[in-house]
């Protein structure tokens, strides 16, 4: 009886290996568990030596990009044409102004006293206007001051050359405001009324030179540019 259950036994071990070659010749791949309680591929089959940073699970490097915007440059822009239009309205400001500004005018408010012409056994040569003490005298048209000071006679007096040759003059003046070779419009004071030289009360006399140095009729000079007393 022991001798059969030994030859028993032989038997059923060489059936099951013979069982077990057969299915590997065949081609047949055992049946593979995964491990248990995981997910990752590397690390059920053994790959990665369980460090995190492997290639097989590292996230991708995500890189921050900025965004670009046309905001500033278009706020740019748009501040550049403000700018461009103010300039413009400002232009067209001066234009308008400078067409209205009057070109000539009275040199001085105040009561006229005596006229061109004979006057004591001479020849008075301008117009006189009476005012206060400190009256303003202004040029009576757009010109450059030639002279600020003073002169026989007049005690101080102020000329101004204008554009086309003619000279204006005024005299008896209290205190000048101008100075030699400087510019001025119709309607800038010059000076204040006043009452130095040969005078009998404060006043402006005022004359009128053509570009040859001939003393001109103010009063008709004046009416020409639209300008009375």
């Amino acid at each position: 009886m022991v001798v059969a259950a030994v030859a028993l036994g032989a038997f059923a071990a060489a059936t099951a290996g013979q069982t077990l070659t057969g299915g590997n010749d065949q081609g047949e791949s055992p049946e593979v568990t995964p491990l248990a309680g995981t997910t990752d591929a590397s690390a059920a089959i053994g790959v990665g030596g369980g460090k995190t940073n492997s290639i097989s699970s590292a996230a991708p490097e995500l890189l921050t990009v900025a965004k670009t915007t046309a905001a500033p440059l278009e706020a740019q822009k748009i501040a550049a044409t403000d700018q461009i239009v103010q300039a413009r309205a400002a232009r067209l400001a001066a234009i308008e102004a400078e067409k209205k500004r009057p070109k000539f005018v009275r040199p001085a408010e105040g009561r006229l006293t005596s006229g061109y012409g004979a006057r004591w056994g001479t020849t008075h040569y301008g117009l006189d206007i009476a005012n206060r003490m400190g009256t303003p005298l202004v040029s009576a048209a757009d010109g450059v001051v030639i002279e600020a000071g003073p002169a026989s006679g007049f005690g101080l007096w102020v000329r101004i050359e204008h554009a086309d040759g003619t000279v204006t003059v005024y005299g008896h003046m209290d205190t000048i405001t101008v100075n030699e070779g400087e510019t001025v419009q119709a309607g800038d004071q010059i000076a204040t009324m006043g009452s130095r030289g040969y005078s009998t009360g404060p006043h402006l006399h005022f004359e009128v030179w053509d570009a040859d140095g001939l003393k001109l009729n103010p009063l008709p000079w004046l009416n020409e540019h639209g300008v009375y007393y």
